[in-house]
């Protein structure tokens, strides 16, 4: 196995303990690996898309944090954070930003994978806290993420961890996604009201957006989901 940083953080899943720590490019291999065992066991291929090799080599040689789970000397699960290229596909574009200096302190929720045989016991809530633990505030303002609709696990996720739906869109060749959002400095003051949309309701979640309203949550109603929007004060 790949060198190891000192752990960041120690738990356990059942009777077995676990550490946490930084990955490097000496990791790829694992990562590889648990990335293609979670892949394989999805019922819709369409909610996860796998990065190649070269697109975790680039987080892992500084262009971002990747943190993973070992039990032993196993990988069971990893998490990433990505420094974007400046596009025009940026996420701060989808969210109200426009300054170029503002671009540069947008950090992605990337990739987020946890092995199947060791999935139920929030591996990905904690490695969610842990990796933000590593964000230095004074070089970041905001976090975003992209989430496909219907994918619940992702979409409880994102919420759980405070971020907002910013956007609804079309993005990345057609693909419709929800753009998470979530200030690393302020908390967003919301109305009371709560208007709730079917996850199915493109346009109508879009036109809640598009008059200041951001998602703040999801439930499930009889067979479907709806997504609860309130507006920003």
């Amino acid at each position: 196995m790949g060198s190891r940083s000192e752990a960041i953080y120690e738990g356990a899943i059942g009777d077995k303990s676990f550490q946490v720590h930084l990955l490097n490019q000496d990791h790829l291999p694992q990562i590889v690996s648990v990335q293609e065992d979670v892949y394989n066991v999805l019922p819709d291929k369409n909610s996860l898309q796998p990065l190649s090799s070269e697109e975790l080599l680039y987080i892992l040689n500084g262009n971002g944090i990747m943190i993973g789970a070992f039990i032993n000397e196993e990988l069971i699960a990893f998490r990433a954070l990505l420094i974007p290229i400046i596009d025009e596909e940026h996420l701060g574009y989808d969210i109200g930003l426009t300054e170029e200096s503002d671009l540069k302190r947008v950090l992605y929720q990337e990739i987020s994978n946890v092995h199947p045989n060791y999935r139920g016991f929030g591996l990905q809530k904690t490695l969610a806290k842990v990796i933000m633990q590593q964000v230095d505030p004074s070089a970041f303002d905001v976090v975003c993420a992209t989430v496909m609709p219907y994918n619940i696990a992702s979409l409880k996720d994102k919420f759980s961890q405070g971020m907002h739906v910013a956007a609804l869109k079309y993005k990345y060749n057609g693909k419709l996604r929800y753009v998470f959002a979530k200030p690393l400095h302020t908390e967003i003051e919301y109305e009371d009201e709560v208007i709730s949309k079917a996850m199915s309701d493109v346009e109508g979640q879009q036109a809640l957006v598009k008059n200041g309203y951001l998602g703040v949550s999801m439930r499930q109603v009889d067979h479907d989901w709806v997504v609860e929007y309130k507006k920003g004060t």
